[in-house]
């Protein structure tokens, strides 16, 4: 009889601000999921812009963690420690023929896209770029990020052919007929009502297989030179070199994960399990963010709450 595999969870902060009730909730529960199962719990510091990152932020993260009663594995993984990773995940696709220099600017993009008033937008709401660059001769992916002001872009028509179509993830939350956006969480439910949904002795065939759409993303950006790689090749380098058999994160990154299979397929790495879980809001409705300098965890801290009283809050 074999035995199963042990399963692995991670938080992977990044160190451009102070941790708030939203970063604690999903931190807790990758935690707390981690030790139900009898697997691991992996923290992952995703300081891969240096322009943003700070030490004492990434210290902050640590204390603040600790504070909650959380221990994780050491070392902890920085990205920017592993910068060769990335830049041979790159080579791989420049191999492939799949990306390629692009020096436009936001604004030449806008010009680009405005004569048209219902250019196609990404999930996040900027519009697809044009593919103003993506005839123009292609130079490797080195020599491109060595040039400053010119970003590397992923051909989306030539990865999506490559990839061809059946693409999925599998999805461990509820989700809406859409398939789209509509993810519920059930985490609390699964961990104290054994539901099915992330309990250790599922099984492989369990959860939802979701239809990747990478094509809505348009031809991303994925490295330049101030930033030699980009979220989202970084993060899937990262979950495979780690061994992450289960990603928990909020779902506001639910659409990002269609780009992180195509990606995973390209590149032939492991693809973990998904379970996109909702977010924290704030008294207005609005999900915390550190960009709206939503209440930090230290402030909290300051004002006597305890990490029974975090718990309390986010329902856990």
């Amino acid at each position: 009889m074999t035995s199963k595999k042990q399963r692995v969870f991670r938080f992977a902060p990044s160190p451009n601000g102070y941790l708030h009730l939203g970063h604690a909730y999903s931190a807790l529960l990758n935690f707390d999921l981690a030790r139900d199962c009898g697997g691991r719990f992996l923290l992952r510091i995703e300081d891969i812009d240096r322009g943003r990152a700070r030490p004492e932020f990434e210290a902050a993260i640590y204390e603040d963690l600790a504070w909650l009663g959380l221990d994780w594995e050491r070392p902890v993984r920085r990205q920017c420690e592993h910068f060769g990773a990335y830049a041979r995940a790159l080579e791989r696709l420049d191999e492939m023929g799949l990306i390629y220099a692009c020096d436009c600017k936001r604004s030449d993009i806008a010009r680009a896209t405005a004569a048209q008033a219902h250019w196609p937008r990404d999930p996040d709401g900027s519009p697809l770029y044009p593919g103003t660059c993506r005839t123009k001769p292609r130079r490797p992916a080195r020599e491109v990020l060595a040039k400053g002001g010119v970003a590397l872009r992923l051909d989306m028509r030539l990865a999506s052919t490559l990839a061809g179509r059946g693409l999925t993830w599998r999805e461990f939350g509820d989700v809406s007929p859409s398939l789209r956006g509509g993810v519920v969480d059930e985490a609390i439910q699964a961990r104290t009502h054994s539901s099915g949904l992330l309990r250790c002795a599922r099984n492989d065939g369990e959860g939802t297989a979701i239809a990747a759409d990478p094509a809505q993303w348009g031809d991303v950006v994925l490295a330049r030179k101030d930033t030699p790689a980009s979220y989202h090749i970084a993060v899937v380098v990262d979950d495979a070199l780690q061994g992450v058999t289960d990603v928990v994160r909020g779902k506001d990154l639910f659409e990002a994960t269609s780009l992180h299979r195509l990606l995973q397929h390209l590149l032939g790495l492991s693809a973990p399990n998904y379970l996109h879980h909702d977010l924290i809001m704030d008294e207005k409705g609005e999900k915390l963010a550190k960009s709206v300098a939503s209440t930090a965890l230290r402030a909290l801290r300051t004002r006597g709450w305890t990490p029974a009283d975090v718990r309390r809050r986010i329902g856990l």
